[in-house]
Formats: structure tokens, C-alpha cells, sequence
């Protein structure tokens, strides 16, 4: 059973028809609370998810960092991605698994009336407030897209079925996501593209572990080969900063070994 991640604008039914198909197909569901419920496996710590636990925490964290909201989304994604099989809502999902040929990519569009009308009746507002909200909402995920991964939201490419929700209704299209998902080409993942991802998730979870300790990567460059282990090349500042660069890296969930080739070069003032 494929990857799967469900898109779209406030107001569409993401949420209910991914649940639907995870349902239906019996995957794990994946929204703001299941991710959070990963977070220690791509080496977020105990006091980092306290924080994350606040409502609302992930939207606050990429207004007031994005690097590092980009580093654990990142590395959480890949992690599901590793798994090979799941629903993702959202998140920028589609578009840091585009390139992952396991994954089924999913679009709910609906009309601004059909979602201003299903808006009202979820928030109880009347009809400024509710397209207020609606305005708010559209732009806050289209800037994200543009912000985060230079690229745009609507972008047909992105996604490999693009389905109305108001026309076509729901159930009806978590019937057709699922019959897609059991098709064979669907099916047909190989076992090379899930190590890529793998590879990935850990590269993201170093990263991001480099980034929390305050040591810059970009002057590094980090290999995942097999067995869990890493190779790191490139320039430190000085022997202490080469020892927290190897420490970090050797303390991320995952990693076996590292061969390290840090030359130093101190930093020119």
C-alpha cells in the first residue's frame, strides 16, 4: 500500500476524507498530533516537546524559524516515508515527497462558496467574518509553500489526483483515492526509493541536530552510507568545534558509526 498525502484549501474536507481513506485502507492517519508523536524518533528532545505540545506550535515555530521548523518537518516526513505506507495531511507533505515515486499525491479542491458555506457552519460565523478567515487562511498556506520551498501551493504538478470536493462529494472520493492507491502501478515501490528515504529522514535529523546545538553545516557535507553509518567532510573552526560536530552527529537516533574528515580552518576575521 502506497504513501499517500491529502492536500488542499480550509474548507474542502481534507481532514475528513483522509480519514476516510486511512480508514478504509487501514493506515495510520497522520495530522499535527501524529506527527508530533514522532518527533522523538527523528531526535527531538523531551523539552523541545513541551513546546510542541502547545496548539498551534508548529505554525508559530515556522513564523519565528523556519530553517528549524524545515529541518524537524523534514526529518518527521522522510521518518513516515521510510515507513512506506501511511496518510499525510498536508504539512507541505506533497512537496517534499515529490520526488518520492511511492507516493500517491492527493488534491481536494472545492468552490470559494461551496467552502465559505461549510466555514460558517463549522465556526458558526456569519458571512464577512467567514471569508475574512477564509482570505486568512489561503494565504497563510500559499506564503508558506513560497517561504518554505519556493514553490506554489496550486501547482497541478504537484499532485497526481486533483478531485471536487463539492461536486463529487466526500465519500465518493475517498473511494477513488483508495481504488487508485490499490491499483498496481501504486504498488509497484521499489525497494531502492524506500533506503533513498530512509537515507534522507537520518540526513534530516542530523541536520536539524547540528542546527539546535548551533553548528553551522554549510560547510560540511554529510553521506549516509550503509549500516547506519556517516561520513562528514569539510572545515571546523577549531579541534572543539570538530569533537561537537562528530558528538552531535553520533548521538542522532540511528547512527551506527562516523568516519570523520573535518579539516580545521579557522574562520578569517
Amino acid at each position: 500500500m502506497p504513501l499517500i498525502t491529502i492536500s488542499g484549501y480550509r474548507g474542502c474536507g481534507v481532514r475528513k476524507i483522509a480519514r476516510n481513506v486511512a480508514t478504509g485502507l487501514n493506515l495510520e492517519t497522520y495530522d499535527d498530533q501524529e506527527l508530533l508523536e514522532l518527533a522523538p524518533k527523528v531526535g527531538i528532545l523531551s523539552e523541545d516537546l513541551k513546546a510542541l505540545r502547545n496548539p498551534g506550535f508548529f505554525s508559530r515555530l515556522f513564523r519565528n524559524n523556519p530553517q528549524v521548523y524545515m529541518d524537524y518537518m523534514d526529518a518527521i516526513i522522510y521518518e513516515i516515508s521510510r515507513r512506506g505506507e501511511g496518510v499525510i495531511i498536508g504539512h507541505g507533505s506533497q512537496i517534499l515527497l515529490r520526488d518520492f515515486g511511492c507516493a500517491l499525491h492527493v488534491r481536494i479542491n472545492a468552490s470559494e462558496a461551496v467552502r465559505l458555506e461549510t466555514i460558517r457552519k463549522q465556526r458558526k460565523l456569519g458571512v464577512d467574518a467567514a471569508k475574512k478567515l477564509l482570505q486568512e487562511t489561503d494565504n497563510k498556506q500559499r506564503k508558506f509553500c513560497r517561504l518554505a520551498f519556493d514553490m506554489d501551493f496550486d501547482d497541478p504538478d504537484l499532485y497526481d489526483l486533483i478531485l471536487n470536493s463539492a461536486k463529487i462529494g466526500y465519500e465518493t472520493i475517498a473511494k477513488l483515492v483508495m481504488d487508485t492507491a490499490r491499483a498496481e502501478e501504486m504498488n509497484a515501490c521499489s525497494l531502492t526509493a524506500l533506503e533513498a528515504m530512509e537515507r534522507l529522514s537520518m540526513l534530516r535529523r542530523i541536520q536539524g541536530a547540528l542546527l539546535k546545538n548551533d553548528l553551522d553545516d554549510s560547510m560540511l557535507t554529510i553521506d549516509i552510507v550503509e549500516g547506519g553509518n556517516v561520513e562528514v567532510r569539510g572545515l571546523s573552526n577549531d579541534s572543539e568545534s570538530t569533537n561537537q560536530i562528530i558528538k552531535t552527529i553520533e548521538n542522532v537516533q540511528g547512527v551506527q558509526k562516523v568516519h570523520s574528515e573535518l579539516v580545521i580552518s579557522p574562520p578569517l576575521y
